[in-house]
């Protein structure tokens, strides 16, 4: 960063929106010495260059996960650094498909003991038979099915090892977890495209967020608590026979005759066949949702950190209690602020075009 600042060159500085770049301790620094900072949006790592090269460093690991994580781990240790140290650098980078701490203990304790090589001991490792298109089939249906689903509910469903759940998720589908949902690694163009006139047509109707119609929008927020009892995720069945006939009474209690735009993210319980009918009967107007845009659901952007924020580092003595707590936190937010998130909404959708602009006068030229 010295050389930068010193070197009398126009630069400009970009990073995402981790926590240690957007702290009120580095933001000072940079304002301090006349860092040009490039506005980021958040959850957009479609847009963010180091993401790219993640993604393609990522692909040459997968090749050999084991082999090629007990290389960094002994690049680590050759260095000096500490079995935490070692663990958390994996973790910034690898997230969830990061080795286990057990896994870079043991492997510190062999280096220790002075062994130098990165391969199986002979009959070790999981069977190669357990990458099979029957394995991978089986993923995709589970992912699909539920787009949190962990690898520990994999593991227990199909019986395979870790190593191979990974296989069959990066290498084979081209998957990774993303805000605790599988999402593919990187946009392609046509999902870009769709992003973008998205944004335009939904600034277009709303004139930008200035339209009175912007209020006939639900889209964050609480509304009713509705268990889901037995159920382990939303169906549709669900969702349009016990969800939605309470919420959308809900919203017409005090006028029956109110106009609803329906906005909901793109799980496959919100674009069934069965929820479109539902909704179209009981006119409500749905507001589609463009693919794996998380920064552009006022829920993932705007609610869900605000509760996580709030109730982070309490412990709860029932079921119930976390549930009463995540509607009071809902309830006691100011009007201010919801009026806050949509204004943000709005911008972020401003952003998208602007950068779509960006990136196709650098394509251009």
């Amino acid at each position: 960063m010295e050389e930068c600042l010193t070197s009398g060159q126009d630069f400009v500085f970009q990073q995402d929106g981790a926590a240690c770049h957007t702290s009120k301790k580095a933001i000072k620094w940079m304002e301090e010495n006349n860092l040009p900072l490039l506005k980021w949006v958040s959850s957009s790592p479609d847009l963010s260059p180091i993401e790219t090269l993640w993604h393609e460093m990522k692909k040459v690991l997968r090749q050999h996960p084991a082999q090629n994580f007990r290389a960094i781990i002994y690049y680590n240790f050759q260095r000096q650094l500490s079995q935490q140290e070692c663990l958390a650098e994996l973790l910034s980078v690898f997230g969830n498909e990061a080795p286990h701490q057990s896994t870079i203990s043991r492997w510190y304790g062999e280096f220790k003991r002075g062994r130098v090589s990165l391969s199986d001991d002979s009959g070790l490792g999981a069977p190669k038979t357990a990458v099979t298109q029957e394995n991978v089939d089986a993923v995709r249906k589970l992912i699909i099915e539920d787009i949190h689903v962990t690898y520990r509910e994999i593991k227990a469903s199909l019986k395979i090892s870790k190593t191979s759940i990974q296989k069959n998720l990066h290498v084979e589908l081209g998957v990774r977890k993303l805000v605790f949902r599988w999402i593919p690694h990187l946009l392609n163009e046509e999902q870009k495209a769709a992003r973008v006139n998205w944004c335009q047509k939904r600034l277009d109707r709303f004139n930008s967020g200035n339209s009175k119609n912007v209020y006939s929008i639900v889209s964050a927020g609480h509304i009713s608590t509705i268990p889901l009892n037995e159920q382990r995720t939303v169906t549709a069945d669900w969702y349009t026979t016990i969800c939605l006939p309470k919420v959308i009474p809900e919203l017409r209690k005090i006028n029956p005759e109110r106009r609803i735009v329906l906005h909901q993210d793109n799980a496959s319980s919100h674009t069934a066949q069965k929820t479109r009918q539902y909704l179209t009967e009981g006119n409500v107007e749905l507001l589609d949702h463009p693919p794996y845009s998380l920064d552009l659901s006022p829920n993932d952007f705007f609610t869900f950190p605000k509760i996580k924020n709030k109730l982070r580092g309490q412990s709860f003595q029932s079921s119930e209690e976390p549930v009463d707590a995540f509607k009071n936190t809902v309830l006691d937010l100011p009007a201010n602020e919801w009026n806050k998130c949509f204004e943000n909404w709005f911008e972020r959708m401003q952003i998208r075009l602007t950068l779509d602009f960006l990136r196709n006068a650098v394509v251009s030229s």
